[in-house]
């Protein structure tokens, strides 16, 4: 397949790019989309989703509705998707029509934590132990040594929702039998030190480029703070995530955004945790700190435009903005105090209802230097009632 050209015409109608799922980063692939010159159409079910209320075209079905993606292929000459729980067999039946990255087969992969693990290790990155459960012969078989664990279902499960932390075997038996016996990964509990993410972006001729890598805060399994300047994450560190995250991406033949995040042990090891096939909550920073974004960059591996390698042009910090911060009336946040320190931007998705744990935007602080953004940070995290970090 050729390059899709912004501004171009296919079939007699303005080049179209779709998503399958209209969450905010549907909205912000969209927004990326738009001000390339593309039209856009975006598969959801919810009629009040934030990517399609902002999208040329919203087809509003069930994500494995026949005639909502023939409708997609119509419209469409390369459609994305936006968030992981996609169902596979959707892509694999766009796939075969229009091109479609990332592939079905990939995302079919980070969909289960099981597989996932085993690419991980096939690539050579370092895991955490782990035992997969998917039988009563497998549970009573888990080693001593992995517990105390944490019991990850091995499907749909995201910000910290399908896991639960066991210390004993009767813990791990209550726990799985909570879940329904689905099949399920015990990853053994780790001393941690930090957290940390790199996004890398791979082209269809394999070409790779990589943001800076990414040190994350997280609180009750959702992403608060992420911070990224240079020394935020120890050099040596930083080189070993991007490798790590570019074999997984190798390895998968993956053309699209790619984020991985790892786990910085006490002594100093990074283990893999995780991968999303697709642009990630801790890249968002890119918007306002980077010559491109991660949502550029996902146009540009779609369509088969070149790549070339994003630079960083100010320190940042990101804090997610949560539902918690609006009053018990549906009362906004202090936008005005916020907005007035130097740095500040803005980005709200669109929700129109707020709930605790609900993403409803977030913050991107920009500066000259990490300690003129962390001191704009704290400032911000006060107005907003957010804990400082």
């Amino acid at each position: 397949m050729s390059a899709v050209l912004p501004g171009s015409i296919v079939n007699g109608q303005p080049a179209t790019l779709g998503v399958m799922g209209g969450g905010q980063l549907g909205r912000m692939f969209v927004h990326a989309a738009q001000a390339m010159g593309y039209y856009t159409a975006v598969l959801d079910p919810d009629p009040a989703s934030p990517a399609g209320l902002v999208s040329h075209h919203h087809i509003q079905t069930d994500y494995l509705d026949e005639q909502g993606l023939a409708q997609l292929m119509q419209r469409c000459t390369a459609i994305t998707t936006e968030f992981e729980n996609v169902p596979a067999p959707a892509l694999l039946t766009l796939g075969a029509h229009r091109f479609v990255a990332p592939a079905a087969d990939a995302v079919a992969i980070a969909q289960d934590r099981a597989a996932e693990k085993a690419h991980f290790v096939k690539c050579g990155v370092p895991v955490a132990p782990h035992a997969v459960i998917e039988t009563e012969v497998q549970l009573a078989a888990v080693a001593d040594d992995l517990l105390p664990g944490i019991l990850k279902t091995a499907r749909l499960g995201y910000d910290g929702k399908g896991q639960v932390r066991v210390k004993t075997r009767a813990e791990l038996v209550a726990a799985w039998t909570e879940f329904k016996q689905v099949p399920c990964v015990l990853e053994k509990m780790l001393p941690l030190k930090d957290e940390c993410s790199v996004i890398v972006a791979r082209g269809r001729d394999g070409q790779c480029v990589h943001f800076p890598v990414q040190r994350n805060l997280h609180r009750e399994g959702i992403l608060a703070v992420t911070e990224v300047y240079e020394g935020a994450v120890p050099a040596a560190l930083a080189q070993q995530a991007v490798a790590a995250a570019v074999a997984i991406a190798n390895g998968l033949q993956y053309v699209g955004v790619l984020c991985v995040e790892f786990f910085v042990l006490e002594g100093g090891q990074l283990v893999v945790n995780e991968m999303a096939p697709r642009p990630h909550n801790s890249g968002h920073y890119t918007l306002n700190a980077c010559d491109q974004s991660q949502f550029e960059l996902q146009v540009r591996t779609l369509t088969g435009l070149p790549l070339t390698q994003p630079r960083q042009h100010s320190a940042a910090i990101m804090l997610n903005v949560l539902g918690d911060l609006w009053g018990l009336e549906g009362q906004s946040p202090d936008w005005d105090r916020v907005l007035a320190l130097p740095g500040t931007h803005l980005h709200l998705y669109g929700k129109l209802s707020a709930r605790k744990g609900r993403k409803m935007g977030h913050l991107n602080i920009t500066a000259a230097t990490p300690e003129a953004a962390r001191a704009v940070a704290l400032q911000a995290c006060a107005v907003l009632a957010i804990e400082p970090f």
